[in-house]
């Protein structure tokens, strides 16, 4: 069984007629590779910045372009979203809230759990994940210690090393985080985005893997930066749109990072395999 994770889609509309374009166009390319993928995942989770703006006109556009999904889709809200113009446009089992209001929620796909978070402080690009909210995700957690389970959320609290992105190591909400999914065992991978890259690190003796994103992808560069001097250095690239699969096999979860796209067959299974 499969789950993927999409990330970072930032779908606008004429405002910004270039990432209007290609933002649809890279979305709509990582839709048809998830759909063409076999088995065919049971779900997919949009980690957050659906629209790059959080405008209406924004979500009205994404949900244009996700009608023709044929896999369910569920949701988390980054820094660029805002959630009331969200919930306006998404709603149903993918979108739900808790007791605050935030968008954060667990779900069951036969013999995997995914617990969903809010790490949203709107007008802000850092992460708003709080000390409340690290609390609903340890109570959440606890409901269920026996299924292998998932995290998501869209921030990722684990350092790249593209300096302009990283948080503060040394944030309160970090350590929250990791208080809270510390020592639970059942915690097989913390899923990410916001980074528009593939990266991996630790966090609270777990894994945090971050997706690549649907648009276009942040520049790896890892030498210092003066944050209050531009020295014009490249920050974003072209390179190809992709996503992360989550497969889970009798208790075992493993994560792939994936890139979209139609390629040529390298190699076909013409004979038995075998060691020689």
């Amino acid at each position: 069984m499969t789950v993927a994770q999409i990330t970072d889609l930032h779908i606008t509309t004429a405002r910004d007629p270039l990432n209007q374009l290609r933002n649809q166009q890279r979305l709509r390319q990582v839709l048809r590779s998830i759909h063409a993928l076999r088995p065919r995942p049971v779900a997919i989770i949009a980690s957050g910045d659906l629209a790059d703006h959080g405008d209406p006109a924004e979500y009205a556009a994404l949900k244009v372009i996700l009608a023709d999904c044929e896999i369910p889709i569920y949701f988390a809200v980054g820094n660029h979203d805002r959630r009331e113009a969200f919930l306006d446009a998404f709603g149903g089992p993918g979108a739900r809230q808790d007791e605050n209001g935030l968008i954060q929620y667990a779900e069951h796909f036969g013999d995997l759990r995914m617990v969903v978070c809010d790490t949203l402080e709107e007008g802000h690009d850092r992460s708003g994940y709080t000390a409340e909210r690290a609390d609903w995700l340890a109570r959440t957690l606890a409901e269920d210690t026996e299924t292998p389970t998932i995290v998501v959320l869209h921030h990722p609290p684990i350092m790249s090393g593209v300096k302009w992105m990283d948080p503060d190591p040394d944030a309160p909400w970090i350590g929250a985080l990791a208080d809270a999914i510390r020592g639970h065992e059942q915690v097989r991978v913390v899923l990410c985005g916001h980074v528009h890259r593939a990266f991996h690190g630790l966090l609270g003796g777990h894994i945090v893997a971050t997706s690549p994103a649907t648009s276009i992808q942040v520049t790896l560069d890892l030498t210092p930066v003066d944050m209050e001097k531009p020295d014009g250095r490249e920050i974003l690239v072209a390179e190809p749109p992709g996503y992360v699969l989550v497969m889970v096999d009798g208790g075992h979860v493993t994560t792939h990072v994936c890139v979209a796209g139609d390629y040529e067959a390298a190699v076909a299974y013409t004979r038995p395999f075998g060691f020689h």
